[in-house]
């Protein structure tokens, strides 16, 4: 007997594999939030009644609840969650780590690598925490320096390595959609500590971090 193919939609695969996408927002701040990008919508001319814009006071509601979610998480016990006793003082280097954060000055978005390493003491960290690490504090609004900076801070003062090194890489839709609008320009910031500071560790992470080992 000839088995008959069952061709099922992606919406109904998803269903049949138990997966349920499940999204938390707080009710009452969407509700607030999106008064307010109704007013926006209005003030800018548009109409917030009109069928492509009904939902988009809370989707945006939504939008910036989700891209600012790092207020509410603590990187330090991101970290603390996977540390590890490890007799190993090497260079531990995890590279073009994707951040996407929102510019506080304008609230445009801007988004790059981020390339992370550190010579740990005795204590190594789980490495999948480090690209967390930086999500905690790219999903706040930002400046590139600052959040150089606070990543880290955050690696040298819960880890305790010997030395931490941080390079962000990103284009800011502030420069390239408004302002001076240079289409490809991108901005480098680095911030060192420890072991760092000496001209060649430093030259031998820069060069580990531009070569292509993979």
């Amino acid at each position: 007997m000839k088995q008959k193919t069952i061709l099922l939609s992606t919406s109904e695969k998803i269903k049949k594999m138990g997966y349920k996408k499940t999204e938390e927002y707080d009710k009452e701040l969407t509700e607030k939030m999106s008064g307010f990008y109704e007013k926006i919508l209005s003030d800018i001319g548009e109409d917030p009644q009109r069928e492509g814009l009904l939902k988009t006071p809370e989707r945006v509601a939504k939008s910036m609840q989700f891209l600012t979610h790092g207020y509410d998480i603590d990187p330090a016990e991101i970290m603390k969650s996977a540390m590890f006793s490890e007799d190993y003082s090497q260079m531990v280097i995890v590279k073009d780590i994707e951040v996407y954060s929102l510019c506080e000055h304008h609230m445009l978005p801007f988004f790059g690598k981020a390339h992370i390493a550190y010579i740990p003491n005795g204590k190594i960290v789980g490495l999948s925490k480090l690209p967390r690490v930086v999500d905690a504090f790219a999903r706040r609004l930002q400046v590139q320096e600052r959040l150089t900076n606070e990543i880290r801070d955050c690696i040298q003062e819960t880890l305790n390595p010997l030395g931490v090194a941080v390079v962000i890489e990103a284009s800011h839709m502030c420069m390239q959609m408004r302002g001076v609008e240079k289409q490809n320009s991108v901005t480098t910031t680095s911030a060192f500590t420890g072991l760092f500071l000496e001209e060649a560790t430093r030259q031998e992470f820069i060069k580990l971090v531009s070569s292509r080992l993979h």
